[in-house]
């Protein structure tokens, strides 16, 4: 079983080199001159242990590769960004091969679904970050990541139980899931804050954190989705810690916003609730606003934190 890595930033760079040094076979998919410093000098992998240097094939597009059944793609590119890649791999990937949406969000699988049938969820708790073209973090340790996999909509198989054995082989927590989805839905209600933290500092201490998840409960209420409990949801613990010579740098949204990406993956996070309280009457004024604002602040390009709460607030009640 091969591991394509569609998407190898940090998530995916993460994953991608602790599997290739565990001994699986892997090839990445990545682009620019991240993908030249990949197929130049190999993916440079720094962990709070130390700095590792993995030889791992990359190419750029799945057209590239000679895609089997027995390969496994996981999707690690944000969630703007799923349908274009989908499409391609569509056009390169055969009809059996399976998809792994180890990627915030809960639409990606959804996506993935109408173009393959073996569809996978994967939570992701895995702090990574990107420092240059050719290399990541990987901000955890001993236990490099959190990732609990299962079949899209329900159940395990298999595949997914190997795909699990793999990455707890390769330093990860991995358990397969049969209620994945009930497991993301609740990752979802996390990571409404993600907005908020790429806008303004102190983000999850402001009450504007606690209001967007009171949203997204009530909306997830209204349309009778299963939701793991606060305690059922209690994952292998993943601790936060320093790289030398690099801090912390805070959630895959902040991190886009000091990157200057122009995109952030709020209408796939914020949006989600604010899609379903419209389709089931619940008002979600919250999330619109760090949907609305977090969208218009990537397309200006400003930096994290560039925005106070106090204004924030103030456009809440305006």
């Amino acid at each position: 079983m091969r591991y394509v890595i569609y998407g190898a930033g940090a998530v995916g760079g993460v994953i991608g080199g602790r599997l290739h040094a565990s001994g699986a076979e892997v090839v990445l998919i990545a682009r620019g001159d991240h993908l030249d410093a990949v197929q130049a000098n190999g993916l440079r992998l720094l962990t709070p242990e130390g700095e590792e240097l993995h030889h791992v094939p990359a190419v750029a597009s799945p057209d590239a590769l000679d895609l089997t059944d027995d390969d496994v793609v996981l999707l690690t590119m944000k969630g703007q960004d799923t349908v274009a890649a989908l499409d391609a791999l569509t056009a390169a990937a055969p009809p059996g091969i399976a998809v792994v949406c180890a990627q915030n969000g809960v639409a990606n699988e959804r996506s993935a679904l109408r173009r393959f049938a073996g569809v996978y969820g994967m939570i992701v708790w895995l702090p990574a970050g990107f420092v240059t073209p050719g290399t990541v973090l990987q901000h955890a340790a001993p236990v490099a990541g959190s990732l609990d996999v299962g079949r899209y909509p329900t159940g395990v198989d298999d595949r997914a139980a190997r795909i699990s054995a793999d990455l707890r082989h390769a330093g990860f927590a991995s358990q397969p899931d049969p209620a994945i989805m009930a497991a993301k839905y609740r990752k979802l209600l996390s990571n409404l804050g993600n907005a908020l933290d790429a806008l303004c500092d102190g983000a999850f201490q402001s009450p504007l954190f606690g209001a967007a998840q009171a949203e997204g409960e009530a909306v997830l209420a209204a349309a009778g989705i299963e939701v793991r409990s606060r305690d059922e949801a209690a994952v292998a613990h993943v601790e936060i810690r320093d790289v030398p010579g690099h801090a912390w740098a805070g959630s895959s949204s902040r991190q886009s916003f000091a990157r200057g990406t122009g995109t952030i993956e709020a209408d796939f996070l914020n949006g989600e609730i604010v899609l379903l309280g419209r389709l089931h009457g619940v008002p979600t004024p919250v999330n619109e606003l760090l949907q609305r604002e977090a969208r218009a602040a990537a397309r200006a390009g400003l930096g994290p934190g560039a925005v106070k709460l106090s204004d924030l607030e103030a456009r809440l009640e305006s």
